[in-house]
């Protein structure tokens, strides 16, 4: 009976390495919290945790030696804090603020600093660390709710936040610390800054009922005009991209917008007659 076995065409090609798994150091003062997070994560394959730290000078010692992909950074911790370690942490790795600090200036000086995302103990699923985690790496920030609406009272007081509206999204390295002039820059809304509608160097008041907005297109309307990506606002709202894009949709036939850019500019008033109504 003749061999039905059919020969593998490609056999003795070589065959593509395995990815390396992706390397976390993961700071906190609080012990319980360190083993459930290196639990947690090591438990993936695609992750292994390669050094744990109390505070900020042991996280910079670990990240110094084992140069990880990402930090995860706790805020409050004895001696060096999170806040002190975090510009010399984003010289090394991409750094995820993952604390139980939820205080709306914590987390805008975190960004400020060069933190890639912000999560709040107790506002995202196991699942959703550990998206944020590989996410982070690939400079795709994440925020939880409190963080993101830090983001958009940093947003009206009209001062523009590190770290989460940069037009290409990436990181500090260590060729460009988060302090340095040329990362600044890059970190501008991508809305129109014309005079209209700004008074004393501030936004003046702008009546946004006009556009009759639902609580929730306002949220998001306000995390566009922060610079946020579709699926940024997806991961600080808790929500799908498709119904992002479903959101934005409605938002641009009320505001009679067809950009990002327009719909920002009559959302902060910046449009040439935004004053006198939607232009």
């Amino acid at each position: 009976m003749p061999d039905q076995t059919t020969p593998n065409p490609f056999e003795g090609f070589p065959q593509p390495a395995p990815a390396a798994p992706l390397r976390v150091v993961v700071a906190d003062d609080n012990p319980v919290v360190r083993a459930g997070l290196t639990a947690l994560l090591s438990g993936r394959a695609d992750i292994t945790v390669v050094a744990e730290a109390a505070d900020g000078r042991a996280a910079w010692e670990a990240a110094q030696q084992h140069r990880p992909d990402v930090v995860l950074l706790d805020v409050r911790m004895p001696g060096v804090d999170g806040l002190s370690a975090l510009p010399h942490l984003v010289r090394i790795a991409p750094v995820m603020m993952l604390t139980y600090s939820s205080e709306s200036q914590i987390v805008q000086e975190a960004l400020r600093l060069g933190a890639g995302g912000y999560l709040v103990h107790g506002e995202f699923t196991a699942d959703q660390l550990v998206t944020a985690v590989r996410d982070i790496k690939e400079g795709r920030a994440h925020f939880t709710p409190t963080a993101a609406g830090a983001l958009v009272d940093r947003l009206r007081q009209d001062q523009p936040v590190a770290g989460a509206i940069a037009h290409d999204h990436t990181l500090p390295t260590s060729h460009e610390p988060a302090s340095s002039a040329k990362h600044l820059s890059q970190l501008q809304p991508d809305v129109g800054q014309s005079s209209s509608g700004w008074a004393g160097g501030r936004p003046a008041a702008v009546d946004r009922s006009r556009f009759q907005l639902s609580a929730r297109e306002a949220e998001i309307m306000d995390l566009i005009a922060s610079g946020m990506t579709n699926q940024q606002i997806a991961a600080a709202c808790f929500i799908s991209e498709k119904t992002v894009k479903n959101h934005i949709n409605r938002i641009f036939a009320k505001l009679h917008s067809t950009s990002r850019s327009e719909a920002a500019a009559k959302w902060l008033g910046t449009a040439p007659g935004s004053s006198r109504g939607l232009g």
